[in-house]
């Protein structure tokens, strides 16, 4: 049972899944906090870009 738990301890296989979960979840938020910004820009953009045609 001691080798059992010893080994379970040493085991970092699911602390370095956790850490990617992490990172990706981090990512997400960013990502999830910049897309305003970035829909406003690029409607802004195309807007500009149709007038410009029209002429």
């Amino acid at each position: 049972m001691t080798n059992l738990l010893k080994k379970l301890a040493g085991d970092r296989k699911g602390a370095t899944a956790i850490e990617y979960g992490l990172i990706a979840a981090f990512i997400a938020l960013a990502m999830t906090a910049a897309l305003p910004g970035i829909k406003t820009a690029l409607s802004t953009k195309f807007t500009a870009v149709q007038t410009e045609l029209q002429k």
